[in-house]
């Protein structure tokens, strides 16, 4: 095809596409009664009538954006190949006293001079992907679809733009290690990415392409399963086995492992929840950290997102509880007082972001929904759903909720 139709063709979809966002726009919602009580199917009814517009508004902006992935951001710092994942971990610093030697653990304080831009590509994907897919959903438009796809080809399966399904080279300390198990946290923003190809690509990509997809995440989760690093993240004692747990569980869905599903199920019944959530709903491992809110919140929206995860495998995850009434319904008790009134919180100030936070938790949504708590739902819509702050994007995972209540 001669480059002007190239170029005539893809103007006219990227008109088409503005003209079918504007109509999807116009078109009004009724608003949701907040004190109505929310169950089932009708949590989908719920969010789309909240977030229509927003979702929207995003896939306008995104529709036009091309995939970048990692090979776009290549570093004379990374111990591995143009297609490996890179990151250096967030809170070392060079050691004032030996400046040439090994970094030091500074905790909460991020350094901005770590090679950051693998960990941002990620991110830009697991914004950009979700919200096209979700602007399908709500408006079958098969353009904002297409979009989305094309995000997951150029990560997943097109050779010269594919990242390799490992982290090895993740959160590496200099002079320390060129990679290390908490790196595994970095794709915790592909969890999103897999609940969305599940949605989308079955129906919008070719066979060859799905069995590519799945490959990749098949070979990923078979890296965290097996590989020293994965196996050490998923014995932590923190919010970093909650995220293993997260991933582990989405992956397998999405590729249909049930036995892994069926596992994660048993190790948050036996392990997750019994060594991590305090008998007052609290995380006390998270509690004594230098960011005692954040990793608060983050941790019940990973634990309660890893129960919306597992539903229809065994008993009800967001319903569940220990014979001492622990459970996400205990964890959402303990943590909505202060996501409501922050000035409350009676636990020490984070040393970072303070200020950025509360934002939209999700698990606040998926816990009002199960425990029947529309209080929490009405919280819930209030909250800011697109943070800008770049440190609480990097804790904020779950950005599409759409696609979890279906």
């Amino acid at each position: 095809m001669p480059q002007s139709s190239v170029q005539s063709s893809a103007i006219n979809r990227r008109l088409f596409c503005k003209l079918c966002t504007a109509a999807a726009i116009a078109t009004g919602s009724r608003s949701w009664g907040e004190s109505a009580t929310v169950r089932g199917e009708d949590g989908y009814r719920l969010v789309a009538e909240t977030d229509r517009q927003r979702i929207l508004k995003a896939a306008a902006a995104y529709v036009e954006l091309q995939p970048a992935t990692i090979t776009s951001f290549p570093s004379s710092k990374s111990p591995g190949g143009l297609h490996d994942f890179f990151s250096q971990a967030d809170y070392f610093w060079s050691d004032p006293k030996n400046p040439n030697g090994p970094y030091i653990n500074r905790d909460g304080q991020s350094n901005p001079d770590n090679f950051d831009e693998h960990r941002k590509a990620m991110i830009a994907l697991s914004i950009r992907m979700p919200a096209l897919t979700a602007a399908w959903l709500l408006t079958k438009d098969r353009c904002y679809g297409q979009r989305a796809c094309d995000q997951l080809r150029a990560w997943f399966i097109t050779p010269a733009t594919r990242m390799n399904p490992n982290l090895e080279f993740s959160q590496g300390v200099v002079g320390v290690a060129t990679g290390r198990s908490y790196g595994i946290i970095d794709t915790l923003h592909v969890v999103e990415v897999a609940r969305a190809a599940g949605l989308v690509a079955p129906k919008l990509m070719n066979a060859h392409d799905n069995a590519v997809l799945k490959d990749w995440f098949r070979s990923y989760l078979a890296w965290m399963k097996t590989s020293d690093k994965g196996i050490k993240e998923r014995d932590a004692l923190n919010n970093h086995s909650t995220c293993w747990a997260l991933q582990a569980s989405e992956y397998a869905r999405f590729i249909g492992d049930s036995e892994t599903r069926n596992q994660i199920h048993r190790r948050y019944t036996g392990v997750l929840l019994p060594t991590q959530l305090g008998v007052d709903g609290s995380f006390p491992k998270e509690l004594v950290r230098t960011k005692p809110y954040s990793y608060s919140i983050f941790n019940f929206d990973v634990m309660a997102a890893l129960c919306q995860s597992l539903k229809g495998v065994g008993a009800d995850l967001l319903t569940y509880q220990l014979p001492d009434a622990r459970g996400i319904c205990k964890a959402a008790q303990f943590i909505y007082p202060y996501l409501k009134d922050k000035s409350t919180w009676p636990y020490a100030k984070d040393v970072e972001h303070f200020d950025a936070l509360p934002v939209r938790s999700p698990g606040l949504l998926f816990a009002g929904l199960a425990c029947e708590q529309p209080q929490y739902i009405a919280l819930w819509k209030t909250l800011n759903p697109d943070p800008t702050d770049a440190e609480i994007i990097r804790n904020y995972p779950i950005r599409q909720p759409l696609l979890w209540v279906g």
